[in-house]
């Protein structure tokens, strides 16, 4: 026997076991999964990234268990690489055990270490009890939170999110919602045994409920939309705050300066009438193509409903939280004039009450924050109060 014919076996094995984390949770569950208008998670994570860009990273975790239930690895979006999860509701309900942690941990990790964005797509039961106790310490979500401000961080639920897995969505940057997910700490079979209470997963934790209270950004119709929404969100950010966004052709740039006479016809001389906020962004962004964000949030006397997004300014995208910075950025609130920042003439444009938004001077890309009676003035920004 040569040496290659003892490897077969071993070959084979692993091939198996391929076969199987891939299989997911087999047909049936499948089935039923696409029968309620879901993807599952692998097509969930092609239908994500760029076509043929996926690699897998743990794929045989788990050991009887597919994947350990949730789907790993990196790709790119729009060109750009990212890490991605994805939890695998047709494999014990997406929830978490010790293998699955460390996946989850491992792709934050990496994704801090070569300041590429992190993307979770979220559907599972949470935490898996094992009997065995976590190989990593700290867990996956300090890991995640240590991306905060460095790469950007996203996340999707795309059916129910309970427990462990659902503290993610909060601590992103970025969460869109399909109108079939829902995010709770506990489903409603603990909320009837804890409180005698019935109540339905749409109730407690549903679109309409979560957008209210924040915890979730933009709602999409389905699977498909809310991946359309994550492609077209990360398309305005650098990979991290160490990077500058690639510059657009020059084709597609439009002058540094330009009159704005539209705004007159827009914002009232008397400042006791209001105006559409969503006119004026139109007309001060050198295009209308811009990502609004949380739409539906506030609105109340209790909660003043900024208005808030990113853009794409003259020469590439632009975000009000990723800049070329330290380690850990800051966002001012007030720009100075040094190349970096917008002039004060710049920033008179943003004169609108509560309004975060992004803006553009001097051929880079600026953050800008101006509130209600502070403007902007030529001086360093002070820490927000």
């Amino acid at each position: 026997m040569t040496k290659a014919e003892d490897w077969q076996q071993t070959l084979e094995d692993l091939d198996s076991r391929r076969r199987q984390a891939r299989a997911m949770g087999g047909p049936e569950r499948l089935d039923k999964q696409h029968g309620l208008g879901k993807l599952d998670a692998r097509t969930r994570v092609e239908r994500l990234l760029d076509p043929g860009t996926f690699r897998e990273l743990g794929t045989i975790v788990g050991g009887e268990v597919a994947a350990d239930a949730i789907v790993t690895g990196w790709g790119r979006i729009n060109g750009v690489p990212v890490m991605v999860g994805a939890e695998d509701f047709t494999t014990l309900a997406g929830t978490i055990a010790p293998g699955s942690n460390s996946k989850r941990y491992r792709i934050a990790e990496l994704a801090l270490r070569d300041k590429i964005p992190l993307v979770m797509l979220l559907e599972g039961a949470g935490f898996r009890p094992t009997g065995t106790h976590y190989g990593r310490s700290p867990t996956d979500l300090l890991a995640q939170t240590r991306c905060s401000g460095r790469v950007p961080t996203v996340a999707a639920v795309l059916g129910s999110s309970a427990g462990h897995g659902a503290l993610v969505a909060p601590i992103c940057d970025f969460t869109v919602m399909s109108r079939q997910g829902a995010i709770f700490t506990a489903g409603p079979p603990v909320v009837k045994e804890s409180t005698g209470e019935d109540i339905s997963k749409e109730a407690l934790g549903g679109p309409d409920v979560a957008l209210t209270s924040g915890v979730i950004h933009n709602v999409a119709d389905d699977d498909a939309a809310a991946l359309d929404t994550i492609r077209r969100y990360l398309s305005y950010f650098p990979p991290s705050a160490w990077s500058y966004p690639p510059p657009l052709p020059a084709s597609e740039a439009t002058p540094g300066q330009r009159s704005t006479p539209e705004l007159l016809d827009i914002v009232s001389r008397d400042n006791r009438r209001i105006y559409d906020m969503r006119s004026v962004l139109d007309v001060v962004f050198d295009s209308p193509d811009w990502l609004e964000v949380q739409p539906h949030f506030g609105g109340r006397s209790s909660a003043p409903s900024p208005t808030s997004g990113a853009i794409r300014s003259r020469s590439s995208p632009t975000s009000r939280r990723y800049w070329p910075g330290p380690s850990t950025p800051t966002l001012p609130t007030r720009p100075h004039t040094s190349s970096r920042w917008p002039t004060p003439s710049t920033c008179r444009s943003f004169s609108w009450p509560t309004t975060r938004a992004c803006c553009r001077a001097a051929g880079l890309n600026v953050p800008a924050y101006c509130a209600a009676g502070h403007g902007c003035s030529p001086r360093r920004p002070r820490p927000p109060r």
